[in-house]
This record gives structure tokens, sequence and C-alpha cells, in this order.
């Protein structure tokens, strides 16, 4: 980022937000008092503390329950969820059933197959699950108890706010989801982000590195160094710009390049489009069904994947038939991507992911030398 350029004001995600709401609930449940601020432990190690909005406690049905809230900052990002209330009411479960989640108000429901949530399921997404899980366990240890508690997290107006997301349309029905991977939210600014990219780019070619990885977010970038084991200098953080990450590394050729994202994401660089944001770029069904065509799949395979909810879903049905959908998006991709790179002496190879981060689609790119035609992948 330019010298002079303000640095954006990072926030924090829902799924932080009902894990703080959830620890200081739990810590009162089991007999102390609401912490005011509470700490939680993020997936990266970071130990951020909360002040509560607002705290109760009550009887129900089931017996004393608790509830705390915390109102998310989003930072300087424009979040739809900057400012909103999240709460999470506990209450103690049946003996040995762990701790296990409803939606409140506010927070959807999965209704629809092909998100990483069972149907029926609340719209609590995995990593934040399991940070509640082990807040709240960690505050049942402190008190000597087991942590065999329901956790209700709930959104405040969240299903207003979920008619200004993409929910509807997964079939995630009645609010929001409770959504982070890293537990930050890191700003959405175009010219900021690219500008971290074209420095991530003159710093690995200033140590004379031969091989960077262009990865869209968190789950690639953990397959790209469990794959090689590049240094972190070779890892560009290029977000959903990898149009401004191609033109970049086309004025500033690095030998050997490698763009590894998620299925969906490619499925829109295969298509040509070098902006991969959700919100400007849709998965084009059609599209895709046309590709599984390519593939030979049979009539109803590809009616099927016409009328798909997520691109995981129809990712799941290519490979239950046998054909190698992922591969074959990950070379058009790498075709489209050598495109914006031209001449340029870049060696491109594309790998995509599923949403547990294991690549599952590989487009191996040209040794050094040997032209643009198919060759091995590397395995360096």
């Amino acid at each position: 980022m330019p010298e002079h350029a303000t640095p954006l004001r990072r926030g924090w995600t829902t799924g932080t937000c009902a894990t703080a709401a959830a620890r200081a609930a739990a810590e009162a449940l089991f007999g102390g008092e609401f912490p005011d601020p509470v700490t939680v432990t993020l997936p990266g190690g970071q130990t951020p503390a909360f002040a509560l909005a607002v705290t109760e406690q009550g009887e129900g049905p089931d017996g004393p329950w608790t509830m705390a809230g915390v109102v998310k900052d989003a930072g300087d990002d424009p979040d739809v969820t900057h400012g909103a209330l999240v709460r999470a009411r506990v209450w103690r479960g049946a003996s040995g059933s762990g701790v296990t989640f409803r939606a409140g108000a506010g927070v959807g429901i999965v209704t629809l197959p092909g998100l990483p949530l069972a149907v029926g399921e609340p719209a609590i997404n995995p990593v934040p699950r399991r940070m509640i899980a082990q807040a709240v366990g960690e505050a049942a240890a402190d008190a000597g108890q087991p942590a065999d508690v329901v956790v209700e997290v709930g959104v405040e107006n969240g299903e207003q706010l979920a008619k200004r997301t993409m929910n509807g349309r997964l079939g995630i029905l009645g609010g929001l989801s409770i959504l982070g991977t890293t537990g930050i939210v890191v700003p959405y600014s175009c010219a900021a982000w690219i500008a971290s990219i074209q420095r991530g780019v003159d710093v690995a070619r200033a140590a004379g590195l031969t091989h960077v990885a262009a990865c869209t977010g968190d789950l690639s970038e953990k397959a790209v160094v469990a794959r090689y084991g590049l240094s972190e200098q070779a890892l560009i953080d290029m977000g959903d710009f990898v149009g401004g990450t191609l033109k970049y590394l086309r004025r500033h050729p690095i030998p050997r390049l490698t763009l590894c994202g998620g299925f969906a994401k490619f499925g829109k660089l295969a298509r040509g489009l070098m902006d991969l944001h959700s919100k400007r770029n849709s998965v084009d069904f059609e599209w895709l069904a046309d590709r599984l065509a390519d593939l030979g799949a049979e009539p109803d395979l590809i009616a099927q994947a016409r009328g798909a909810n997520t691109a995981a879903q129809v990712l799941g049905l290519a490979d239950a038939a046998g054909l190698p959908l992922a591969d074959h998006v990950a070379e058009l991709a790498r075709r489209a991507a050598q495109d914006v790179l031209e001449d340029a002496p870049v060696a491109v190879e594309v790998l995509v992911t599923d949403r547990q981060g294991r690549i599952v689609g590989c487009a191996p790119s040209p040794a050094p030398g040997e032209g643009r035609g198919p060759s091995e992948a590397w395995e360096g």
C-alpha cells in the first residue's frame, strides 16, 4: 500500500461476535457473572476482547438460560451486518450432548443441498461452530462442569438484512448466515488490495523467487503451502482480483505462477471473468452444464446441473458420475489467465479446491522453455 495511504481498519466476523456472546452467556450460566469485556481466541491465535451490549437471564421450559449480545464492528468493510447486534442465548442440554446449535431470530435455516451444512441446520458455518464450541467448552472447564449446552444464535433485524445478501438464492431462509474462517473481516478496497498484490509481487521479485502462488483465500493458500511448501514471500493474497494480479505480472513477470482458488470462483475465471466477487459475477449454471456436456455427461445430469443451487452441488454431481469437471474448469481457467499474460514469460498452473480446501482439479503449466502445451504438473 502506498506510504501516504491510510490503512483500512479491520473488523470482526459475525462468527467472532457470536463466539464472544456465547462465551459470556456460558460463563454466566455456569454460575459466574457476565464477563465484560469478554475475550475469545480466534483460529489464528489472536485474543480480542469485546464489550457486551446487552445481557439477560431467565427461566424457560428447559431450565435457566442466559443471553449476551455483541455489536458487530466490520471495520472499514462495507458489510451489511456492520452495527448489527449478535446475540447468543444458552441453556443446559441433555447429559453427554455436547454443544448443539439453534437458529434464533435473524439467523437462517439451510433448506437446499450444496452448502457445507445439512438441510435443516442453522446457518452457522463450520468454523464459527468450532469457535463457539471451544469458547463454551473453556467456560465449562473453568467452572468444572460438562459442556452440554444448547447455543441459540440470533441477529437483530437479521431477516431484513438477509434480503441484501445471496442467502435467499442459496436456500438459506429466515435470516443471515453466521460466517467467518479467520474471525477477522479484511476491508474490501479495490485500490488498496490491488496495491498490496503489486507490493507482494515486487517483494517476491526482489527476493529472486521463481515460483509464486496467488490464492483467493485462506483455504486455497493452505492447500498451496501443503503442496509446495512455499515461503510466505511467495504467497500472494489476490482475493477476487485475479485480473489485477495477472496484469501486474504481465509487466513484472515471475517464471512460475500457481493460481489456486475454489471451484465456484475459478468457474468464473474459466469464463474469462477477471473479477471473482460474488456480488459482481455470479455462478453461471448454464455454462457449467455445458461443460458437463463437453465431458459426455448424460442428459439427466446436465439438466440437474442447470437447476443446481450451488457450484459445489454441480461439482458433487460430476464427481459422482466420474467426470473430471474440476480439471476441465482448471484448464479453461489456465487458458484465460495465460491470455491476459499474453507473451509474458510466466508459466501458469491452476489448482481448484473444494469447500474443505482439498485440491480437486489441476491444469498443469508448461515448464519454462516448453511452450504452452500440456505437461506434467510440478511437484516441487
